[in-house]
């Protein structure tokens, strides 16, 4: 992580720096800092923050218009991630059942 702003999140990946914008990623907009420091690669190119139960590759993090946001809500926990994909957004492929 190289910002934490009031617009989102700018992450560094490499040799490049992504940025992920609320308005796309909304999981991190009143995430705890901590939360969205602990960032995970477990194998490259596909990040997991543990403690937000996010997966994001980064195709989807350079690409979101390609996986529009999938949830189905919950009456007990809210909204929840639907798919076997990234969390929160529809696997290619996949509609979300």
């Amino acid at each position: 992580m190289t910002n934490i702003s009031a617009q989102g999140i700018w992450l560094l990946a490499r040799d490049k720096e992504l940025f992920l914008p609320y308005e796309d990623f909304p999981w991190f907009k009143d995430a705890p800092v901590g939360a969205i420091l602990k960032v995970e690669e477990p194998r490259r190119g596909h990040f997991y923050w543990p403690d937000l139960d996010v997966d994001l590759t980064e195709e989807i993090i350079e690409h979101p218009e390609r996986f529009p946001l999938v949830s189905r809500k919950s009456a007990v926990d809210g909204p929840r991630p639907s798919g076997r994909g990234p969390r929160g957004r529809a696997e290619p492929g996949h509609d979300g059942d």
